[in-house]
């Protein structure tokens, strides 16, 4: 085994492997060449976004393709051959997900630096995960490396003994990766259909074929390739359009270096904006339209009668007055939108209440950019507890998001591909690396981008808007929002809503680049989508295969029987998975965080204290793995809107401490440590425990790792 890996790992073998790579890098520029000419040569627009689409994809569906393979070794690990360079490329591409590549930005934008009380700040993202990272390092990926397992469960089965284990970590590794997977395919169809023009529905399955021609053949082995040629798309999609940003306003491509000096000019821009006479009265509406909803809500069944009655009424005076069919069409819109059932009209009218209420708060709700936290620690004892709020959620989510990379099933399972222990820890320096190169580029993306809105969009006229605008709200008006509340005809800050979600997908177009760039960043949003979607199908389908699945006399017995039974599982969680992204959930940023939490509080606890504690045995970790579960389920469960609504409660009402749901990991890591501490200590060990963690450590000193 050892002579193979060394003969796989010779300077021809690489260099096959950088000419391969090579010659990709080369077909991309030539295809953003040809793009870019004939954009200058008058090519639609229409047509540039299906070809950088189609051509994309196809290119990754002839990797994965050529990847194909029925061998188990090849499929789950990748044979373990694949050098540390291009597992770190890999690894910063399954990574880089949707949430990172086309949320994160947008999030930035809307909360800031450090956010707001109900907001945790942008850079909490970027610390949390990149911290994550070297947790993984130091941590985790070494002596995961040095079992020779297959997937995260076999960890749990290996060190500690029986089914019970195996099947908890199996079953919260479908749970945290279905979360993510269902992000990533609402972000393949968000910008399927922005390129193609079809239907969202539509451009969820268009992606998802690519998803399905990368992983479904190959495995492990198509997805890390296809993982390689993604990021370097990814890579160019991002950088180039924050580096033209940055000359543009700055004069100089080094963005991550210049941005700070446009702080400057979008904190004087928000104090003009807080005093604009324009500004408040836009306010001012938004805060009657509250009242307004803040009424009906008094009395639910009454106020579904009178607003039936008065639009009703208005339907008809519009009709004697001769007025246009627009306007009878919208008034006739209106009065079906009102809600039939009271249970529904409540939460749709609280939903709108809490809406207009953030909407009345000065720069339409947004924080100030560069401030530390909101509120005051020598205010108010309203503004004492936003501030303390905020700071506790900026805090929670770095921790949930740390210790959630350090347990998340498909990236721990890329450290499995590599030849040696040595190689895994070189592996992680470069996934570092190749994350760092974007992620200090996202605070000065959303800077340039928030200094383009607030000085060349803010004051427009709607008559001169551009015309990607209305183009966005057409897709999805969560994504983008115009309306002339104050009637100056004059766009106001107030007025406009961007979402997270096209922050970073429509820099291009505010940028006034051309549009063979927005092609290439909505290719990239696409590469990061579809990157991480490819290992966290194959995570899922292993775990109901490999982990949990028949029992072993019912399962096939030959690899290639295995193999086989696991692309059909990948199947067939893809086609659910994109049934549930169809419904759009929730925003991606929301979902990704909901994962890692499950992640950190399923297995965190249960890894570390296997790896640093010989007395820790099977029953503890049992329990306290469930009980880490539940306590971050029951904290999300209880702050759901349709949970608050259905029990009456306000918006805080299930909030422990002022902490967000998506930081549930926070209670539910501590509750697991504490569960297996407490039982380990109390009860006797489990009779396997000796011999699993004796096997375990023999298994690792014979891979060359003496740490355990």
């Amino acid at each position: 085994m050892a002579q193979s890996i060394e003969s796989s790992m010779t300077s021809s073998y690489r260099w096959r492997l950088h000419r391969n790579v090579l010659i990709y890098i080369v077909i991309l520029f030539s295809l953003m060449g040809a793009m870019a000419w004939a954009e200058q040569w008058g090519l639609s627009r229409n047509l540039i976004g299906p070809i950088f689409l189609f051509s994309t994809v196809m290119i990754y569906a002839l990797i994965g393709i050529s990847g194909r393979t029925s061998d188990e070794d090849e499929y789950y690990v990748a044979g373990r051959r694949i050098p540390a360079m291009y597992n770190g490329m890999a690894t910063a591409a399954d990574w880089m997900s949707a949430a990172s590549f086309i949320s994160l930005a947008g999030a930035l934008y809307l909360q800031g630096f450090s956010g707001s009380g109900q907001q945790p700040g942008g850079l909490a993202y970027v610390l949390g995960w990149t911290g994550g990272f070297c947790l993984v390092g130091l941590l985790i990926a070494p002596q995961l490396r040095a079992m020779n397992l297959y997937t995260l469960p076999d960890y749990f089965d290996q060190r500690f003994g029986g089914r019970w284990p195996r099947v908890i970590a199996a079953f919260s590794s479908v749970l945290c990766s279905f979360t993510y997977v269902v992000a990533q395919i609402y972000g393949i169809g968000l910008i399927a259909s922005r390129l193609t023009g079809v239907q969202f529905e539509i451009g969820i399955l268009l992606g998802l074929g690519g998803v399905l021609l990368c992983s479904f053949l190959g495995g492990m082995r198509a997805i890390t390739w296809t993982q390689v040629a993604q990021y370097i798309m990814l890579l160019l999609a991002f950088l180039i359009p924050v580096s033209w940003l940055a000359y543009k306003q700055l004069g100089t491509p080094l963005a991550p270096l210049a941005y700070g000096a446009q702080l400057a000019h979008i904190d004087a821009i928000e104090k003009r904006l807080l005093n604009d006479p324009a500004e408040i009265e836009v306010r001012q509406e938004y805060a009657r339209r509250a009242q307004v909803f803040e009424a009906r809500l008094q009395h639910v069944d009454r106020s579904m009668v009178e607003l039936r009655q008065e639009l009703e009424d208005k339907i008809q005076w519009l009709k004697a007055q001769g007025a246009d069919f627009s306007a009878i069409a919208q008034a006739r819109r209106e009065l079906l939108a009102v809600p039939r059932d009271p249970v529904l009209a409540k939460e749709q009218w609280s939903r709108a209440l809490q809406e207009n209420l953030d909407r009345s708060r000065p720069l339409g709700g947004m924080p100030p950019h560069s401030q530390a936290f909101s509120g005051n620690p020598d205010g108010s004892p309203e503004e004492v507890k936003v501030f303390h709020e905020s700071r506790l959620n900026f805090v929670a989510l770095v921790f949930c998001l740390m210790v959630g990379t350090a347990g998340l099933p498909h990236l721990l399972t890329r450290f499995y591909t590599l030849p040696s222990v040595a190689e895994a820890r070189t592996s992680v320096a470069w996934s570092l690396f190749f994350i760092g190169l974007l992620y200090v580029s996202l605070p000065a993306l959303a800077v340039l981008v928030k200094y383009e809105v607030l000085n060349n969009l803010v004051g427009s006229s709607f008559e001169d808007l551009p015309s990607w605008m209305s183009q966005w709200a057409r897709l999805d008006s969560a994504l983008l929002q115009i309306a002339d509340v104050n009637g100056d005809r004059i766009l106001q800050l107030g007025e406009l809503k961007l979402g997270a979600d096209m922050i970073m997908l429509a820099t291009p177009e505010l940028g006034g680049m051309p549009f063979v760039v927005s092609g290439l960043v909505a290719a990239g949003g696409l590469a990061a989508a579809l990157s991480t979607a490819d290992g966290l199908l194959l995570t899922i389908s292993n775990a109901l295969v490999h982990d949990i699945g028949p029992g072993r006399d019912r399962r096939p017995q030959s690899p290639e029987g295995r193999v086989i039974l696991s692309k059909f599982a990948l199947l067939a969680v893809a086609m659910l998975a994109a049934v549930v992204a169809a419904f759009k959930p929730a925003q991606i940023l929301a979902l990704v965080s909901a994962s890692f939490s499950l992640a950190a509080a399923a297995f965190f606890p249960g890894m570390v204290l296997g790896m640093i504690w010989k007395r820790v045995h099977r029953s503890a970790v049992v329990a306290g793995m469930l009980a880490g579960l539940g306590v971050t389920l029951f904290y999300m469960g209880i702050n759901t809107s349709g949970f608050r609504y259905f029990w009456g409660l306000d918006s805080t009402a299930g909030m422990w401490f002022g902490i967000q749901p998506l930081s549930a990991g926070v209670f539910g890591v501590p509750a697991g440590f504490l569960v297996m501490i407490v039982l380990t200590v109390l009860l006797p060990e489990d009779s396997m425990s000796d011999f699993d963690n004796k096997d375990t450590c023999e298994i690792a000193r014979t891979n060359g790792y003496p740490g355990l």
